[in-house]
This record gives structure tokens, C-alpha cells and sequence, in this order.
């Protein structure tokens, strides 16, 4: 038998993801937005409304990143979803975490998360279904710890993904099945 639930941001697991922009003096914004995805192989979407910060920033630089949120780094993750880019300056600082430029985009990497998808502003989009960021992936890096023998292990990312029913964060590590492989046994 099925449970109604109260309508939520209902499809699980939400990504964790960090976006990071430069603020007007250099330092580094980041926030920790839940309602991103692709939009295509590269192409991101980033529901996102235009009273925060990072979104100021990404219009004015024309850039920002999106790093993938993992399990050692929880706490600072949720402190960009915690604290505001308007009313607290330097939280990178605060949260002991740091940053290089990116190779190819005006904007920061944060160095402890092993993930990023460096970003080119498209356009921003509002209407009456949503509101949010749109930008062309044009350089992805991983940390070489998660890169055994050159090639990108995910067990090894740790993501995090945000369960909107409980207000939890849990561990997306292990490797289930084989897609685009799995299935054809049953065709």
C-alpha cells in the first residue's frame, strides 16, 4: 500500500553542488545549491534566483564553477547552503577551505572538492515555472586522488547527494550496474 506524502522538492537523490564565482574584490563565493543538473552533455542548469549572490556574481564575471559536494567535506558544504554571500563575506575562508582560478573560466576552483565542471554563462532564465542559471560546461577537472590509473573513479568522489523528505545528506559511492549494458538482458 502507498503513502501520500506533503509535496516537496520530491526526486531523490538531489545533487549537492558547490558553486563558486568571484565577488567584486576577488574573494570567493561559494553556495551550495541542490537544484542543478544537466540540461544536456554540456550544458548545465542551475535553478537559482537572482537574490543571491552567486547569481550577481556569474552575470557580472560571465563565469563560475560547479564542483560535486563529497562526504569529507559535509559540514562546509552545508554551511555555503547555511550562510549567505550577501550578509557574510569570505565564508571559503571561514569554512577552512581554498580555491585556484580555473583554467579556462573567471572563476574559482575549490581545491578540496575532487569534481568541477568549469562553466560559461549562457543566459539567465525566469518564468513562471523557474528561475535559474544556464551555462555551457566547457572544462571538467578531477582531483588526481580520485583517478586511479588516469581514469575517474566515482567511488572514490564520494558525492553527496540532499534527500529533500528528511532534510539529509547521504553517501552516493557505490558502483550498482553496468548502464546501457544491465538491461539488455532483458530485450
Amino acid at each position: 500500500m502507498r503513502k501520500k506524502l506533503n509535496i516537496t522538492e520530491g526526486i531523490f537523490p538531489m545533487p549537492v553542488l558547490m558553486v563558486a564565482t568571484y565577488n567584486d574584490d576577488g574573494s570567493v563565493n561559494v553556495m551550495n545549491a541542490a537544484w542543478g543538473t544537466m540540461q544536456e552533455r554540456n550544458t548545465v542548469a542551475l535553478n537559482l534566483s537572482e537574490s543571491h549572490k552567486t547569481v550577481k556574481n556569474i552575470k557580472k564575471r560571465g563565469a563560475f564553477t560547479v564542483s560535486i559536494a563529497d562526504a569529507a567535506h559535509v559540514v562546509e558544504a552545508d554551511y555555503f547552503g547555511v550562510a549567505s554571500g550577501n550578509q557574510t563575506a569570505d565564508k571559503l575562508t571561514k569554512a577552512g577551505l581554498t580555491a585556484s582560478k580555473a583554467e579556462t573560466v573567471d572563476a574559482p576552483v575549490i581545491n578540496e572538492f575532487p569534481l568541477c565542471l568549469e562553466c560559461e554563462f549562457i543566459e539567465y532564465q525566469d518564468n513562471e515555472y523557474g528561475c535559474g542559471v544556464i551555462g555551457k560546461v566547457v572544462n571538467v577537472t578531477a582531483d588526481e586522488r580520485v583517478m586511479p590509473n588516469g581514469k575517474l573513479d566515482m567511488s572514490l568522489v564520494n558525492a553527496i547527494a540532499f534527500d529533500p523528505y528528511t532534510h539529509g545528506y547521504y553517501k552516493v559511492s557505490e558502483r550498482v550496474g553496468e548502464a546501457f549494458h544491465d538491461g539488455m538482458k532483458l530485450k
